[in-house]
């Protein structure tokens, strides 16, 4: 069975939410789990983008979702696979790999 790419994306800030004091960055969290997915998932082909939710793309949804963040107050950064939620604030490893599996991906 073939599965599709799964695109990941990491929705934040440059400024630290003001109850994720003492937590990595928005940009941080990025790279740390671009890496902690490819070691987890490794030649398992995987799309992660960064979304600055000030400063959003063009893309129309990720545009919308970003708007939603800074609306709703949520806890950035934000972590979001295939549209759904899977990490606010602190993102938990074994949740993003669990949907990862989910989508077809083997752990190593």
């Amino acid at each position: 069975m073939e599965k599709k790419e799964v695109e990941i994306l990491v929705y934040g800030a440059e400024q630290l939410c003001p109850s994720c004091v003492n937590l990595p960055s928005s940009k941080e969290t990025y790279e740390w789990l671009e890496a902690a997915v490819g070691r987890k998932f490794p030649n398992q082909a995987f799309k992660i983008t960064y979304v600055d939710i000030y400063d959003p793309p063009s893309d129309e949804s990720k545009r919308e979702f970003a708007q939603r963040v800074i609306e709703e107050d949520m806890f950035y950064p934000i972590v979001l696979i295939e549209d759904k939620i899977v990490g606010e604030g602190n993102p938990r490893l074994k949740t993003i790999f669990s949907e990862m599996e989910r989508h077809g991906y083997t752990p190593s």
